[in-house]
């Protein structure tokens, strides 16, 4: 039994809805589904009782909650205490692709920090922030994720994202003449799933959906050829070398910003955690967002109202 698997059978206990407590928690319900199984197992006893219309808390289930949520106090309590003394610990980053500048030219309150190997993608890594298992994450966040997971987030940079289209033109392209991918696998690729999906909507670019992991890498290059117009590139693929019969186009009417955020938890406390946050997102300013025909989501925390 872990931690986390408390929290998801509390989420649902709540929720009394699979996909909802998905959605909360910021994972793919096929995954959420199998923790709840497995801490069924390990308990000994089933705590939901569920077909295709409802779910409902068995006898055991109901009985449970209440302690579980005990325990899930308890546990921040101690995470809340232990995070109170500045210390030994080096300060726990992770991130999806990109890192910020100034975590490579060192300094004393940079040089605390341990980038973690676990590369995930950006809902994956606020949501470790949110459990505890990393203090900062450079990702891509939306305010409602802030406000539900109970995080703070300052913008690091920002990528413009270009179209790769076949042939030998590298001139502009429009955002509505250009294609967006949108990957099956929502467990990899929630986060630009969800951006693409409001992009196509917000500039007229026209969404092709795709279930081969085919966001970047070759599978994204053979999606170009096939469809024979330019596509627009996720940030993940920006540094992916081009093969010699494609070219990278501009995206113009908008310019198509995606950011980066530097996520904490709300109310932390740690010196040696807010020094790093300090030394990373200092005079980064507006990373050239906010300049004309600039586009970001509606839900961009970094975006002016």
């Amino acid at each position: 039994m872990e931690l986390r698997q408390l929290r998801y059978f509390v989420a649902v206990a709540e929720e009394l809805n699979f996909a909802r407590a998905a959605e909360r928690l910021l994972i793919a319900g096929p995954s959420l589904s199998q923790q709840i199984k497995a801490l069924e197992r390990s308990l000994g006893v089933r705590l939901f009782d569920r077909d295709r219309r409802s779910v409902s808390l068995t006898a055991a289930g109901a009985n449970l909650l209440p302690p579980a949520r005990a325990l899930l106090d308890q546990a921040d309590a101690l995470q809340r205490r232990a995070r109170a003394f500045p210390g030994a610990q080096p300060v726990r980053l992770g991130y999806v692709t990109w890192l910020p500048p100034a975590l490579r030219a060192g300094g004393s309150a940079v040089a605390r920090v341990h980038v973690d190997t676990w590369v995930a993608p950006s809902h994956a890594q606020a949501a470790r922030v949110a459990e505890g298992g990393l203090d900062l994450a450079v990702c891509w966040v939306r305010t409602g994720d802030l406000e539900r997971l109970g995080l703070r987030a300052r913008l690091l940079g920002a990528d413009r994202l270009e179209a790769v289209a076949p042939g030998r033109d590298t001139g502009d392209v429009a955002a509505r003449d250009a294609l967006v991918l949108v990957d099956d696998d929502t467990t990899s690729w929630s986060s630009w799933n969800v951006y693409a999906e409001e992009l196509a909507a917000a500039t007229g670019a026209r969404v092709v959906r795709i279930s081969d992991g085919g966001i970047t890498g070759p599978a994204f290059f053979d999606h170009v050829r096939r469809h024979g117009r330019p596509i627009i590139n996720s940030p993940k693929g920006q540094s992916i070398p081009l093969p010699p019969d494609l070219v990278r186009r501009p995206v113009v009417a908008p310019r198509v910003l995606w950011t980066w955020s530097l996520v904490q938890r709300e109310g932390e406390v740690r010196t040696s955690v807010l020094d790093v946050a300090d030394a990373l997102g200092g005079g980064v300013g507006d990373a050239g967002i906010h300049g004309p025909d600039s586009w970001l989501p509606e839900d961009d925390p970094h975006r002016r109202t």
